[in-house]
């Protein structure tokens, strides 16, 4: 409320300012005033139109204002409000989620600036303290001016008691001695008793009027504890995409701990007034049974992808665990369910497991260090599982499950029970390592397009490329731990692919990428899908290429068009970093170099996938291949790549002559024949004996009339070679429709990329040591 005031003064002087500020059909002052507190609590200076990846986060706000507006004209008693407030709530649902966020945002800036403009410097857009705090703070006080009428009362009362008393004793007296009964100090004790019977009524009065308003005051601040909880289960959910995640459980763990005693002290102001008031009895006994359910949280999830026969663990925390009534232990048992019982969970048993699920019960333990309680399930696992018929085509890696916990809960105080239920995210479950991409794929689209408060588990079918390319930007950057996000051409790239086309007239953002296209259909040409393909590059890069991606020194996504484009004025030797197009989890060094007739080409070196890597590192092999000089535009590779070459190898006391690996390409992997010693002794230690040379395959040249296309892709066998006579790449031999899809600059600080060439020119690893005679 602190806030507020000031914009209420400056709304007093109905400025031209003012008059705008507050769309009547968009934003009207009525919805700023009523949820003025939980407005200032979130944090709108995130949202930017560009940010589509919090689409999501921004639907859970305004959905969060259409439900306030309509419980806030349920509880209004005046009827012109209550239409106006009901007409209000259906504007707002026509509002697009990031729009109506932005223009939050930019309001709540507005009204910053005309603080300041009438020097108001206290007021914070975005206060830095806890606000819910603050609300059960302000409880506490009308609370504790409760108890105090209610001491005042029993005060009053008592000099009431006193001076009845008194009155007696002095009637009596009178009446034995033969005096008039109404003396003045007999008239005093009625005056008194008067004067105190009024007070008595006016601060009762004051004081039911007051336990009212506590009782809506802990309500709506219930009521705002509750959807912080939900948005850090919504915030947990997104993680699993690399969604910022704070996941402390203390703040909100006080909070909730706050409520519990001022429901209790609310319930003994009841009882201490001597009157039976069943409104206000059954509204407190409600909230209390909310806020106890609502107290149990899944702190750590187990992981959603689980392979049967395998440990895993998991935690839930029971926010109120101080409260616990001492004695019996409260032990928090788990079963698996499948999406119809998620549905409809007042009605499981614990007979009713679609699956067998060992380690299943744990203790509720309190941490006195921590301040919390946890049942902490360390050893899980999951036995057998019983699917449900499936439909169509549907895959065992799309059914979705999830872990239910109930326990039973005794409060301090509380006669009865309390029977609580909380179930985990969806989890998929396997039974090999061969189905994990698949169900990593179901997991990914259920935490990044799941609607908020969703019938579980319920996900659209197909979403906007721009939601799409985000997550994937969001994933890539998490999983790899980076900060080097995929650039606007890396994303038209994986559009391409996913749509197969290699453009479109009104471009990619609001085409709908379906479920099928992501992880079910295979990509033209191809044995995986689009998302295999994606994931096996994340992979490698998270497990072997990270720093490279952080610097900038691989294209990663691109195009063999681009390719052209950005290669087609380069000197030979010049060279970029690409992920395989045909391979899962391969990168590609594509350079330029001389062709036979004296032009120029572009080849491509055959993949090097994570066992490669892991013989020897992509920096060592750059540097072997003397035929790539410098990184695309002008960079020569030992001034970028000299921190990722390996030292000198050092010596070894084992009496053993050390070896070691060099890559080769093209004509240089062929291995000599001739004898290394003796005349008729033939090499030995080599990986690949009497290898002969190695086929370079090419790129087909650009016709100055041909226009390029995604689809113009020869399928070489492994090992050949293009039949197509190679020249000089010029800029008149790209195609004039397409130069707008690809960037003016590059630079390795900035660049991300995909595609693939058809052929690609195989690598050899071999020994090279001494000769010796024998």
């Amino acid at each position: 409320m602190a806030c507020w005031v000031p914009i209420e003064k400056i709304l007093e002087h109905a400025s031209v300012q003012t008059q705008n500020l507050y769309p009547i059909h968009t934003f009207p002052i009525e919805v700023r005033y009523y949820l003025r507190d939980w407005i200032q609590i979130q944090r709108w200076d995130e949202f930017a139109p560009e940010k589509v990846e919090l689409e999501c986060q921004a639907q859970a706000l305004l959905n969060h204002v259409i439900n306030s507006l309509q419980e806030l004209a349920q509880r209004t008693e005046n009827v012109m409000e209550k239409m106006k407030l009901i007409q209000i709530s259906r504007n707002m649902a026509n509002h697009q989620p990031l729009q109506f966020a932005v223009m939050v945002r930019d309001i709540l800036m507005q009204e910053k600036v005309l603080m300041e403009a009438n020097n108001c410097p206290q007021y914070q857009v975005f206060p830095q303290s806890d606000p819910n705090s603050e609300d059960v703070g302000k409880l506490k006080e009308k609370v504790r001016e409760l108890q105090e009428i209610r001491k005042r009362m029993h005060h009053m009362q008592e000099e009431l008691n006193w001076d009845k008393q008194n009155i007696e004793n002095l009637s009596g007296s009178y009446q034995q001695n033969g005096m008039e009964y109404k003396t003045p100090d007999v008239q005093k004790l009625y005056n008194s008793i008067q004067k105190l019977g009024e007070s008595i009524c006016d601060e009762s009065t004051k004081r039911c009027q007051l336990l009212k308003n506590c009782v809506d005051h802990l309500e709506h601040s219930q009521t705002q504890f509750i959807s912080r909880l939900k948005a850090w289960k919504w915030e947990q959910h997104k993680a699993a995409i690399g969604h910022p995640f704070d996941e402390n459980l203390t703040p909100l763990q006080t909070c909730c701990e706050h409520l519990l005693g001022v429901n209790w002290d609310l319930r003994q102001e009841l009882m201490l007034t001597g009157e039976h008031i069943p409104d206000i009895q059954e509204r407190l006994g409600k909230l209390l049974q909310v806020l106890i359910e609502s107290s149990v949280v899944v702190e750590k999830q187990p992981p959603q992808v689980i392979k049967t026969q395998s440990k895993f663990s998991t935690t839930v925390r029971y926010l109120l665990g101080e409260k616990i009534a001492p004695g019996k232990p409260m032990m928090v048992k788990a079963q698996i369910i499948n999406e119809q019982q998620a549905r409809n969970l007042g009605s499981i048993s614990s007979s009713e497991n679609v699956g067998e699920v060992i380690n299943n019960s744990a203790v509720l333990e309190h941490n006195t260090t921590t301040r919390s309680t946890c049942a902490t399930f360390r050893n899980m696992s999951i036995k057998k599982i019983k699917r449900a018929d499936r439909k169509g085509s549907e895959s065992v890696t799309e059914e979705k499950f999830a872990l239910l916990f109930s326990t039973d809960i005794i409060i301090t105080g509380c006669d009865t029970s309390f029977r609580i239920q909380v179930i985990s995210q969806p989890v998929v479950v396997i039974v090999h390592g061969s189905q994990d991409n698949n169900a990593l794929a179901t997991i990914i689209w259920d935490c990044a397009f799941a609607e908020p408060d969703r019938r579980p588990f319920v996900v659209p079918e197909s979403v906007p490329w721009r939601l799409m390319s985000n997550t994937l930007n969001m994933k890539f950057t998490s999983e790899v731990q980076t900060q080097h996000q995929l650039h606007n051409y890396n994303k038209i790239f994986l559009a391409g692919k996913i749509f197969d086309k290699s453009d479109s007239p009104e471009g990619f953002d609001n085409m709908m990428v379906s479920w099928a296209q992501f992880n079910k259909e295979v990509l033209p040409g191809r044995p995986f899908t689009f998302w295999q393909w994606f994931e096996g590059a994340m992979e490698l890069t998270k497990k072997h290429l990270r720093t490279y991606w952080s610097e900038g020194l691989i294209f990663g996504f691109i195009g063999k068009q681009h390719l052209h484009f950005i290669l087609r004025d380069s000197p030979n030797g010049t060279f970029l970093l690409r992920f395989s197009d045909s391979e899962i989890g391969g990168i590609t060094i594509a350079y330029v170099c001389a062709s036979e007739n004296g032009g120029r080409q572009v080849q491509n070196i055959q993949p090097f996938t994570k066992r490669d890597l892991e013989i020897r590192c992509l920096g060592d092999r750059i540097r072997d291949i003397n035929e790539i000089t410098h990184l695309y535009p002008n960079y020569p590779k030992h001034d970028v790549f000299k921190k990722h070459y390996s030292g000198p190898q050092q010596p070894v006391t084992s009496g053993y002559i050390p070896v070691s690996l060099q890559t080769k390409v093209g004509m240089e992997s062929t291995l000599p024949t001739a004898n290394m010693g003796h005349p008729n002794s033939t090499p030995t230690g080599f990986i690949g004996d009497a290898i002969s040379p190695t086929n370079i395959a090419t790129i087909d040249p650009i016709p100055m009339d041909s226009t390029l296309s995604s689809d113009n892709t020869s399928n070489f066998p492994e090992g050949a070679i293009s039949s197509s006579t190679l020249q000089d790449l010029t800029l008149e031999e790209i195609s004039p429709q397409h130069m707008h899809s690809f960037p003016q600059i590059f630079d390795p600080l900035d660049i991300s990329s995909d595609g693939k060439h058809p052929g690609e020119t195989p690598v050899m690893d071999y020994d090279i040591f001494d000769a010796l005679n024998c």
